[in-house]
């Protein structure tokens, strides 16, 4: 009994030792992750897509010959600084709430004669989707630092919130996920790679407030309109068009929940 004893006492202090052993391991793992997202941080290529979305704003294009800085991003024609963290918005002029994205269409169609179909038909990283893409990354960077506080005075607005609060929450597709399923509680992780909590304020720089961003793995700057529709991809559910109802409501909540955070935009990610 005595030997019987001392076995068993073993065989807990050795499972001890290996748990605390993968405890550290684990710990290691994310500690390296986060310091290999420090060093990317520095010369982060987003500045390239920056100064694009810059000159694409003040350059004149389209059949209309016309830049797009009278384009209102929602405080005033011309007003940028701040626009970003206000956005998805209620407009009037086009009596929809739109996120940044689809509001640079309305503006690229009105003011400079593009066809929004040359962005919503076209392909990541190619053409006028990705001049979009670049003229969000520079709207984008002239809040960084700020705080988001989206609008929800319109009916509009808070309608579009409920929407995209259903649609976070809804599963579906082949593996029967959610937005949820993923962004729905603490504690979640996929390869070693945090997930945020995306149903209440997340905190400054994350999930919502860190798109626009540089993704190394593919060499691309991803929007959220891009973010959002990879999320439908992975979920295997269909992928909504760009600049839908469906990716404006889903901005609408997230951005709301995210009120209050500061936007980093553009960030780096793997």
């Amino acid at each position: 009994m005595r030997q019987t004893g001392k076995a068993q006492l073993a065989l807990a202090l050795a499972a001890v030792v290996v748990s605390g052993g993968a405890l550290a391991q684990e710990k290691t793992s994310i500690q390296a992750i986060e310091e290999y997202r420090e060093m990317l941080q520095d010369g982060n290529p987003a500045e390239l897509f920056e100064a694009k979305g810059e000159d694409l704003w003040k350059k004149a294009r389209g059949p209309k010959n016309a830049s797009l800085e009278k384009c209102d991003l929602g405080k005033g024609p011309g007003v940028v600084k701040g626009a970003f963290v206000e956005l998805p918005r209620y407009f009037k002029d086009t009596n929809k709430v739109q996120d940044l994205e689809s509001r640079l269409l309305t503006c690229m169609q009105t003011l400079q004669g593009i066809d929004p179909k040359e962005v919503v038909k076209g392909q990541w990283g190619r053409g006028e989707r990705a001049n979009t893409t670049a003229l969000a990354t520079w709207i984008g960077a002239q809040s960084k630092g700020m705080a988001f506080n989206l609008p929800q005075s319109h009916p509009q607005e808070r309608t579009m919130y409920e929407v995209g609060k259903r649609l976070f929450f809804q599963r579906g597709g082949a593996h029967d996920f959610a937005c949820a399923s993923c962004h729905g509680e603490e504690g979640k992780r996929i390869r070693l790679q945090d997930l945020p909590q995306l149903t209440k304020n997340p905190g400054d720089g994350i999930g919502f407030a860190a798109w626009p961003a540089y993704r190394v793995s593919n060499g691309q700057m991803w929007s959220m309109q891009h973010r959002l529709n990879d999320c439908y991809r992975q979920q295997r559910f269909p992928e909504p068009d760009f600049a839908s109802d469906v990716t404006v409501a889903l901005g609408v909540y997230l951005g709301v929940n995210a009120k209050g955070d500061k936007s980093a935009v553009p960030t780096i990610k793997r």
